[in-house]
């Protein structure tokens, strides 16, 4: 069954040495993921989970980073994978339609703390969380994303696949048991997008719990259906149109999509950043925003659909209003955490320049997504001159990666608010050797409480 065979690589990874490449890149995903956990520290809901579950506070060995506790492993994933997605600066893979670092990441963080695991057991962790999910993820796709948020569904996969990494490592048996439990609580509703409700980072979070919890399960004999990808009421079935289970095994083992993952550029929803990018090439090539009389973007359906919000409210309706970041960037030059300010959201001229914005679907990029990304933008100013740029990707994507110095910057920028400047830098250089280190060493619930 399908699950045996995915299983059976999850163990074997976790008994191999990574390659020098993957092993780099999955120091990167960790780093980026810290980029975007501790700037979510400071908003909704880390203050909110943080009071819910202040009783089970202070017990256990796994960080809360930048909230100076601990808590059970559960628990931690929980409220990691939740606060790491709420600002809206995390990994994607573009196949899936899918963050894989917070449901992953925070999974695997909490149980390598949890049983004094190695750092390279961490990043190994890692790397199978990613190479599972992130091809179930695609598999299931593009029908999947119609109705799921693929993050809040899939990363329940990568969560246990992680959990069961470090729990019981080299078990094929336990590996499936713990994706197949995963797998029937996969859940995350798209509707959760269309509002300013906090419950769109919450899929990341229930997807880290999940795993962890399926994957310790799993460690000590729970049982899970082994069918319950392809069987004819399982996760395919209910989920997906069609689902494409020879891409959840292609190249599996073989090949690594944690070398082919987006990081973002831009503070704000993937399906913009084509957009963004766009608007900024032409505004660099002399495009004043003061002078703008039309801007006309031609986008995939999706990005229409989750971004096409033209009165956002909100700072999270922000980032999901392609006619406001669009407008942001042309009028300040980049769509970073400052984009969400209070003053900016208000901003007359960026209110105003979104009127002059038309958003079209374009066809042909609909039937190119979830694979590709890409937008064209067309601007007319007042004095008749016209620019057009189509971005056929996004910076940040496979074919534009951010290099590791920019990483290392976007980490800086993030953190060093968080953190101070000098315990950013020191926890930025441990994550680049965390493979010599044990994961604890990391000292995460150590960090200073910042509200």
């Amino acid at each position: 069954m399908l699950l045996q065979q995915i299983a059976q690589y999850g163990a074997q990874q976790t008994r191999q040495p990574l390659s020098d490449e993957v092993l780099h890149y999955a120091k990167r995903a960790f780093l980026d993921w810290l980029s975007a956990l501790y700037p979510g520290t400071i908003i909704s809901p880390c203050a909110e989970l943080l009071a819910a579950h202040r009783s089970e506070l202070g017990y256990g060995h796994s960080s809360l980073p930048g909230c100076g506790t601990t808590a059970f492993a559960g628990t931690a994933a929980w409220i990691n994978g939740s606060v790491s997605h709420a600002i809206e600066f995390d990994d994607i893979f573009r196949d899936a339609a899918y963050h894989p670092g917070c449901p992953t990441i925070a999974a695997a963080l909490a149980v390598a703390e949890d049983q004094r695991a190695s750092g390279l057991e961490l990043l190994t962790a890692i790397v199978v969380g990613y190479e599972i999910s992130t091809r179930i993820g695609a598999a299931v796709q593009p029908s999947h994303y119609r109705f799921f948020h693929t993050t809040g569904t899939v990363g329940c996969l990568g969560a246990a696949a992680a959990a069961a990494a470090l729990a019981a490592p080299g078990n094929a048996l336990a590996m499936q048991h713990a994706l197949a439990t995963s797998a029937t609580f996969a859940s995350g509703l798209q509707q959760a997008f269309r509002s300013d409700a906090m419950t769109k980072a919450l899929h990341a979070g229930n997807a880290a719990s999940v795993g962890v919890r399926a994957g310790f399960g799993a460690a000590h004999g729970i049982t899970g259906v082994p069918d319950i990808l392809e069987g004819p009421v399982g996760f395919g079935a209910a989920l997906s149109v069609d689902p494409d289970w020879d891409e959840a095994l292609r190249d599996l083992g073989k090949q690594y999509n944690i070398t082919r993952i987006t990081q973002k550029n831009h503070g704000c929803c993937g399906h913009t950043f084509a957009a963004i990018d766009a608007a900024l090439k032409l505004r660099d090539d002399g495009i004043d925003a003061s002078e703008i009389e039309s801007i006309v973007v031609d986008a995939y359906k999706t990005t229409l659909d989750v971004t096409g919000n033209f009165n956002p409210a909100t700072a999270f309706e922000c980032k999901f209003s392609l006619p406001y970041v669009v407008a942001h960037a042309l009028i300040h030059g980049s769509v970073r955490i400052d984009a969400f300010s209070t003053a900016r959201m208000q901003d007359p001229a960026i209110r105003a320049l979104m009127t002059r914005i038309t958003l079209n679907e374009d066809p042909a990029l609909t039937a190119t997504f979830p694979r590709q990304r890409a937008a064209k933008v067309t601007i007319r100013t007042t004095s008749g001159k016209v620019g057009a740029h189509f971005a056929p990707y996004r910076k940040g994507d496979p074919e534009a990666p951010l290099t590791d110095d920019d990483l290392n910057a976007k980490f800086d920028e993030l953190t060093g608010p968080i953190l101070g400047q000098a315990r950013s830098k020191a926890l930025r250089e441990a994550v680049w050797k965390l493979d010599t280190m044990n994961a604890r060493d990391l000292a995460l619930a150590t960090d200073p409480r910042m509200f």
